[in-house]
């Protein structure tokens, strides 16, 4: 039967075409659906981003511009061409070599995965998540706000962990990864959920919350009461 993380899979491959397997299930399973709703929203938004109507006439104009000045606008466009495949295969390039990108949509996935984790309580003790730090080479200064969730989850290559506290701004997941060292911070957002990334000792956390403002208030929040070692 289907299950939860081969749908988001599917969804994310085709957003617009589902097998009736997939429907089904998101049908019965409120996480799914909603996980469906958000990611049509977003192909929606996308959709009207680039929906940019082409000014009448302008081709002809820009034709017209161009007679008498062929030689020079050849080369002017010939350079502009060349600017935008250099400037394509650098994006292309950091794409590949920047994994902190993948990994931070990689964390909404794990938490959406997950559902469960942000209604029911589990492990909820705020000395275990000390000592998790601790052994992450950290420690906790203050405390980050009631912890009500902590899990030991697969991640790329091993273990991390899954905690999940609350907030001002509302609950937030933090997913601590041991030994994957990382040098760059990197953000990603999916429907209205977004990521941070951020290097610490010898490996990363990830942050995901419902917005992207909650997610900077958070953010502030570990900074300012969890200190790491370098």
């Amino acid at each position: 039967m289907m299950n939860c993380l081969e749908f988001r899979r599917l969804k994310l491959a085709d957003p617009r075409r589902l097998p009736e397997e997939a429907r089904s299930h998101a049908n019965g399973c409120a996480g799914c659906l909603a996980f469906a709703r958000s990611m049509d929203e977003s192909e929606a938004a996308l959709e009207r981003a680039l929906a940019v109507a082409v000014p009448e006439g302008l081709a002809d104009r820009i034709l017209l511009r161009q007679s008498g000045q062929r030689r020079a606008g050849w080369k002017a466009l010939a350079l502009a061409a060349s600017i935008v495949l250099a400037v394509a295969a650098g994006v292309i390039a950091m794409n590949w070599d920047d994994d902190s990108g993948n990994q931070a949509r990689l964390a909404i996935e794990h938490v959406l995965d997950e559902p469960q984790s942000l209604t029911t309580r589990y492990n909820a003790d705020p000395e275990r998540f000390a000592e998790i730090v601790r052994e992450l080479g950290g420690s906790v200064r203050e405390p980050i706000g009631s912890v009500r969730y902590i899990k030991r989850c697969p991640v790329e290559q091993g273990s991390g962990w899954h905690v999940v506290f609350e907030t001002p701004q509302g609950l937030a997941t933090l997913i601590l990864v041991p030994d994957r060292p990382i040098t760059t911070a990197s953000t990603a957002s999916l429907g209205r959920w977004t990521a941070r990334v951020e290097p610490i000792r010898g490996g990363y956390y990830a942050l995901v919350t419902d917005s992207a403002e909650s997610n900077s208030a958070a953010n502030k929040l570990i900074k300012q009461r969890i200190g790491w070692q370098t």
